[in-house]
């Protein structure tokens, strides 16, 4: 396996003492799942790539990827399933007392 020649870090080490690389990223064309939104968020988040790599790489807006990235930040990786969209993202409405 031969590595392309780049002057970004080939690792990055999480707060929770992982090791993220190169390799952890996921493919160009691929299927998003929350744990894979969170490998691409982490990965701009301590240095692994760029941000406008990211972009451009998995073809991702400025807006969806803030969007990740504050997901991530606020509640952690439940917050990216899209099962979860409402209860995280839509903000909470006092219900009237009767």
């Amino acid at each position: 396996m031969f590595l392309k020649k780049t002057d970004a870090p080939r690792t990055a080490m999480l707060p929770d003492g992982r090791v993220l690389t190169v390799a952890d990223l996921p493919p160009d064309n691929t299927r998003w799942v929350a744990s894979r939104k969170e490998t691409v968020v982490n990965a701009v988040l301590y240095g692994l790539i760029h941000r406008e790599e990211a972009l451009r790489r998995y073809g991702l807006s400025d807006e969806e990827f803030e969007g990740w990235t504050k997901a991530v930040q606020k509640h952690g990786r439940a917050a990216l399933k899209v099962t979860a969209i409402q209860r995280f993202r839509q903000p909470q409405v006092a219900q009237p007392r009767s």
